[in-house]
């Protein structure tokens, strides 16, 4: 779920320029289930799954496909978790988005809707349909939009703390069940000589990520959500600035400091791989990137706990940050009903477990298609955590309004640097979100 400021601040223009209408069709084009489908032509396919492990199972799974159906060609354009946003920003100034493209949640997925750029599948995928029964209730929800359905779900994601196993039993230490406890058991890791949490804010989601889970902690759901709506955003519950506070002690006794804005993330990612720290806070989707056959920290030294709420939370001490990732089609596609059967092809239970178990490791938010005998036990143990939270808190950059999101990735850079203070970033989010309304 990464993306990076220079990207989302080129989207914000792009938002400016065309609304995410653009040429766009003047009404928004419903699904047809019993359309037949022409298996002949190029399907076009944007994807998050640019990376050298990832960027394996799309080219697979075409190559399946078009094996069945030699009439058919599968164009992948392939993108990374910081790339995705400006090629789509590219992409959406050209008239040009492909048949079936990558999308998040939230706002995110919204400015497709509200643009007319994507279809309408409730027909094929709504909670009542075949298809949709195929996957989880919650996967299929988080794509709704005003009661009708427009994404298809491909894996859950969520935010943990992943650590080294080894270094806690030697010095004694255990998971922390409270934000405090994490904070003491940080300075002991310190006394240790260990670096206790490796971070790399370059990309500046990563602070972001942090901030999520701790609003989700201090502030009240329905405060939040009334605030990612720039039309009822008020910002003025305290919650946020004492989230931002409670970042500032984590950076402060646990990390690098101001320095982390000078280091990519992947590097931080490799320090808990390589033994080099005891602590990353990582998505789901990166548990088998960090322990695996190839680094040195194994699997079974892997372990992982929700970043701790702290004791004195006024908000969800259940929630977890998180929200499924998926695919819409186009509503400019020429061939709509190829472009859900390839999906379709996609989101089989043989291709899930593939796509869930390592190296992928990105879990299948198909029914039956995570089959923990395939899959890393972390990865089984936090799809098991997401099953059981309570509610949960959409990344901030892409629940928000773009411009309310370009105020949070610079202005948490900025603090996470030393540069402003915490009641700055909140009013800067404020205004933000009042030059959205």
């Amino acid at each position: 779920m990464k993306r990076s400021l220079q990207s989302m601040t080129a989207i914000v223009a792009a938002v400016s320029a065309l609304g995410w209408g653009g040429a766009a069709a003047a009404q928004t084009e419903i699904a047809d289930p019993a359309a037949p489908v022409d298996h002949n032509g190029t399907l076009r396919v944007l994807t998050k799954f640019g990376t050298q492990r990832l960027s394996p199972y799309f080219v697979e799974v075409a190559k399946q496909y078009e094996a069945e159906h030699p009439g058919v060609s599968i164009e992948l354009i392939q993108e990374d978790d910081d790339s995705v946003k400006g090629k789509t920003k590219t992409l959406v100034a050209s008239n040009a988005i492909p048949d079936v493209f990558f999308s998040w949640t939230g706002t995110w997925g919204g400015n497709f809707i509200r643009g007319k750029r994507a279809v309408d599948l409730t027909p094929v995928i709504g909670p009542d349909t075949d298809w949709g029964k195929t996957f989880a209730p919650a996967a299929v929800s988080a794509f709704a939009y005003d009661g009708k359905y427009y994404g298809i779900p491909l894996y859950l994601d969520a935010k943990f703390m992943g650590y080294n196993k080894t270094i806690f039993a030697d010095l004694g230490l255990s998971e922390p069940a409270t934000l405090e406890e994490l904070l003491t058991t940080c300075d002991k890791l310190r006394e240790a000589d260990i670096l206790p949490i490796a971070i790399g804010n370059k990309e500046p989601w990563i602070a972001v990520h942090y901030l999520g889970q701790l609003l989700a902690y201090n502030v009240p759901q329905a405060v939040l959500e009334k605030d990612f709506d720039p039309a009822t955003a008020e910002y003025t519950d305290l919650g946020y600035v004492e989230s931002l506070n409670q970042f500032k002690a984590i950076t402060d006794r646990c990390t690098i400091g101001a320095s982390m804005n000078g280091i990519a993330y992947q590097n931080a990612l490799q320090q808990l791989s390589d033994g080099k720290a005891a602590m990353y806070y990582q998505e789901i989707i990166e548990f088998d990137n960090s322990a695996s056959a190839t680094t040195k920290l194994t699997p079974e030294e892997f372990g992982f706990f929700p970043l701790p709420a702290p004791q004195d939370a006024k908000g969800d001490p259940k929630a977890l940050e998180g929200a499924p990732e998926g695919y819409m089609i186009s509503s400019a596609s020429e061939n709509v009903p190829l472009a859900l059967d390839f999906m379709k092809f996609v989101t089989t239970q043989a291709n899930a477990k593939v796509l869930s178990a390592p190296p992928y490791g990105q879990p299948s938010a198909v029914i039956g298609g995570s089959d923990p005998a395939q899959m890393s036990p972390a990865v089984v143990g936090g799809l098991e955590d997401i099953a059981a939270a309570s509610y949960l808190m959409q990344w901030l950059d892409t629940v928000n309004h773009p411009r309310v999101a370009a105020a949070w990735l610079s202005n948490l850079q900025a603090f996470a640097g030393g540069t402003v203070a915490a009641e700055d970033v909140v009013a800067e989010v404020r205004k933000a979100a009042e030059a959205a309304k």
